[in-house]
């Protein structure tokens, strides 16, 4: 005899920066279930105010925690810093939703 195997699919949703942080503390909120909610954030203030399960400060070395200061090519340096600890945090995922605001 052969273990039953799940069919509930592996989903994750990445909230990126304080918009996205947003939208995963009000599904979090609104009782989503199912789902892993990571959030991911260049300002560290605002990311420890998360409710998402998993955190991911990006660019800890170049922005040392204070944020990107609305300059798109700092938070793209900040990604591109923490590219390793993206993969890893939606590694095993079947379906990865990413929501942020501009």
């Amino acid at each position: 005899m052969q273990p039953v195997q799940s069919d509930t699919p592996n989903i994750k949703v990445i909230g990126i920066g304080g918009g996205g942080g947003n939208a995963i503390n009000r599904m979090v909120d609104a009782g989503v279930s199912g789902v892993e909610f990571i959030a991911a954030n260049t300002d560290l203030q605002d990311l420890n105010k998360s409710k998402a399960t998993f955190k991911l400060q990006l660019g800890r070395s170049s922005t040392r925690g204070l944020g990107a200061g609305a300059k798109p090519e700092v938070g793209r340096a900040a990604a591109m810093e923490s590219e390793a600890q993206i993969r890893e945090s939606i590694d095993g995922a079947d379906m990865v939703f990413i929501t942020a605001g501009m």
